[in-house]
C-alpha cells in the first residue's frame, strides 16, 4: 500500500513519496521488498498516487531485485480498502494474500503469519503488535477472546478506556472471498466499513501477535526512531555496508583517520569525511555527500549529496537530498531541513 501523502512528514514527503523515504539509506519499500523476497513472495503490486513516478521508475519493469513488480495508478486515493480492490485483478488468483503499508519497517516472520491465517480457517487475518499502555491513544487498538479472534476494534482510544494494549499494525492476510467486501470505485476503508461489515455477518477475523520488530515511520519522531532503531540492532535487519565496531561503512566511503566516531554511524557510498569531523552518538549520512573538517553532528540523519561544510553543528536533525550547510551554521534540535536547501551561516 503506496498511495498516501505522509503529510506528517513533510517537508520531507514534498519531494520524496512516502514509501520512498530511505531507513539507514535504504527506501523503505525496498527493504520491505527485499523481506518479502526472503520468504519467497516475488510477485508484488502497489497502489499509488503521490508522486508515484519515483516509485514506477525506481521499482517497475526490469527491477534489480528480480521481482515482479507492479503497480495501480490512483487518480485520487480511495482508502486502504478501495486501494487493496484496484489490485483485485493481481490478487484474486491465489486464494490468500498479504497486505502490508509502504511504510512498515519489520522483519515480521511471514511464514509464521501465514501459517497462522491457514490454521484459522479465517477470512481475514490482523497481525498485532502489543506497545507500552501509555501509548495504546496513538493507534487502533484491537480487543481479542482467548482464541485470538477479534471481538472489538477501538480508534486511538484514552488510556481509561483502552481495553487491550494490541494495536493493529497494518498487516493483513485474506482469502480472496474479502473483496466480495469492498465496492468497487468507492472510497472504502478497512477499519472503518470492512471489518464491521465482516462483524455484522459473523465472519471470523483471526489476529496473529508479532513477536518481530514493527514500527511505522507515518511522523518525523517514528521515522529518527526507526532509523536508529536499526543502528541499535533491535531488528534483524541491517544496513548493506561493511560493518565496523563504529557502525555500517559503505566500501567506496573516504573517511580520513582524523574523522572520530564516537558511537554508531551509517556512511553511504562514495561519501567523503574530512579531518576532524565528529560524529557523535547515532548517525546516518547519505550516499555522494561531503562533509568537511571541523564539522559536527550528533543524533542525525543525512540524505543522499548534501554538502556540509567547515565547522557546521547538526544536532538532532534531519536534512533532506542536496542540502548545503554553509560553513559554521548550526542546524538545531529538531529541524528538517527540505531538498536542496542552503543554510546560510547565522550572522551575530
Amino acid at each position: 500500500m503506496a498511495a498516501g501523502a505522509g503529510s506528517r512528514l513533510d517537508p520531507l514527503t514534498k519531494t520524496t513519496p512516502k514509501p520512498m523515504v530511505p531507513v539507514a539509506n535504504i527506501p523503505i519499500m525496498e527493504m520491505i521488498l527485499k523481506h518479502l523476497k526472503r520468504f519467497g513472495i516475488k510477485d508484488v503490486i502497489a497502489n499509488t498516487h503521490t508522486l508515484a513516478e519515483q516509485i514506477h521508475s525506481t521499482y517497475g519493469n526490469n527491477n534489480a531485485l528480480d521481482i515482479n513488480f507492479e503497480y495501480v495508478y490512483e487518480n485520487k486515493l480511495s482508502g486502504t480498502a478501495g486501494g487493496v480492490k484496484k489490485c483485485q485483478h493481481f490478487l484474486e488468483s491465489e486464494n490468500s494474500f498479504l497486505v502490508i503499508s509502504g511504510d512498515a519497517l519489520t522483519d515480521v516472520n511471514i511464514a509464521e503469519l501465514v501459517k497462522s491465517h491457514e490454521k484459522s480457517n479465517a477470512i481475514a487475518t490482523m497481525a498485532l503488535r502489543e506497545v507500552p499502555w501509555e501509548e495504546v491513544k496513538h493507534f487502533g487498538v484491537v480487543v481479542t477472546d482467548g482464541n485470538a479472534k477479534v471481538v472489538e476494534f477501538q480508534e486511538k482510544p484514552p488510556l481509561e478506556e483502552a481495553k487491550s494494549n494490541l494495536v493493529n499494525t497494518g498487516i493483513y492476510v485474506f482469502k480472496k472471498e474479502i473483496f466480495d467486501y469492498i465496492p468497487a470505485d468507492t472510497f472504502y476503508d478497512f477499519a472503518k466499513n470492512v471489518f464491521p461489515a465482516l462483524f455484522e455477518n459473523n465472519e471470523v477475523i483471526n489476529t496473529h501477535v508479532l513477536k518481530e520488530y514493527w514500527n511505522d515511520i507515518g511522523t518525523l519522531n517514528q521515522y529518527k526512531l526507526s532509523s536508529f532503531d536499526i543502528l541499535n540492532e533491535q531488528l534483524s535487519i541491517e544496513p548493506e555496508y561493511t560493518k565496523f565496531k563504529t557502525g555500517w561503512i559503505a566500501d567506496s566511503a573516504k573517511i580520513d583517520n582524523k574523522c572520530n566516531i564516537e558511537d554508531t554511524a551509517v556512511v553511504g557510498s562514495n561519501t567523503i569525511i574530512e579531518s576532524n569531523v565528529q560524529l557523535k552518538e547515532k548517525n546516518i549520512v547519505g550516499n555522494n555527500c561531503v562533509i568537511k573538517s571541523g564539522a559536527k553532528l550528533s543524533n542525525s540523519i543525512v540524505w543522499d549529496n548534501v554538502v556540509i561544510e567547515e565547522d557546521a553543528i547538526l544536532e538532532d536533525c534531519i536534512i533532506a537530498d542536496g542540502a548545503v550547510i554553509k560553513r559554521d551554521a548550526k542546524v538545531a534540535s529538531g529541524e528538517v531541513i527540505a531538498k536542496d536547501a542552503i543554510i546560510e551561516t547565522q550572522k551575530v
